[in-house]
């Protein structure tokens, strides 16, 4: 997902390098046709998301990319990787923004899931790995290292407050956002593949052969 947002960034004017990216990606599908999302039914229903962020990871504006997912009983069914908007000054802003994002998200979700009959009664869990994003959400002072941000950011806090997510930390190796946002070694990348529910039809039980 990372690198198809990356690529997507230089559609307009791709290099060789980007061609190479490409067909290195390309590649990576070819060799995981047999892999899909496993879901496994009477799993407790609940909405639960992860956000994370990179920071300042674009070399051409300095913008961060924002990552999110969102489980529901087992498997990831909602997730994105976007560039942010707007340059953050620190990790811990790259972080409240994402979780903002991500707030957004969960809110419209917890509206299709209750169209579907899903309500969910307790506020949503949302895990971030920045301690001091999560105390900037908790804090309803606006403090000078806070008020540039931009106030359509902000409204995370009314959703802390109202009970519709709540903010959780998470170890940075738990989080399962971090593929979303940045390149990764092979096997913290596999790691968080398979903690996404993304496995391989040969390795799931009463699999057909493909």
């Amino acid at each position: 997902m990372y690198a198809s947002s990356l690529l997507a960034r230089f559609m307009h004017c791709p290099t060789n390098k980007h061609y190479g990216t490409a067909k290195r990606v390309l590649r990576y599908i070819q060799g995981t046709l047999d892999y899909g999302m496993e879901y496994v039914k009477g799993r407790n229903a609940m909405l639960i998301g992860y956000c994370d962020s990179d920071w300042n990871g674009s070399v051409d504006d300095s913008k961060s990319t924002s990552g999110y997912a969102f489980s529901f009983g087992s498997g990831v069914f909602s997730w994105a990787s976007v560039k942010q908007k707007c340059v953050a000054l620190s990790t811990a802003e790259a972080e409240y923004i994402s979780a903002s994002e991500a707030t957004a998200q969960a809110i419209w979700l917890r509206f299709v899931l209750e169209d579907f009959g899903e309500f969910q009664a307790e506020a949503t869990p949302l895990h971030c790995d920045n301690i001091a994003a999560i105390a900037i959400t908790k804090n309803p002072v606006f403090h000078k290292k806070t008020m540039h941000i931009d106030r359509r950011y902000h409204f995370i806090k009314d959703a802390l407050q109202e009970g519709i997510i709540n903010l959780i930390y998470c170890p940075t190796n738990e989080q399962l956002a971090d593929i979303f946002t940045k390149s990764l070694a092979k096997d913290r990348f596999c790691y968080l593949r398979d903690k996404l529910g993304v496995k391989s039809a040969q390795n799931l039980k009463g699999s057909v052969e493909l």
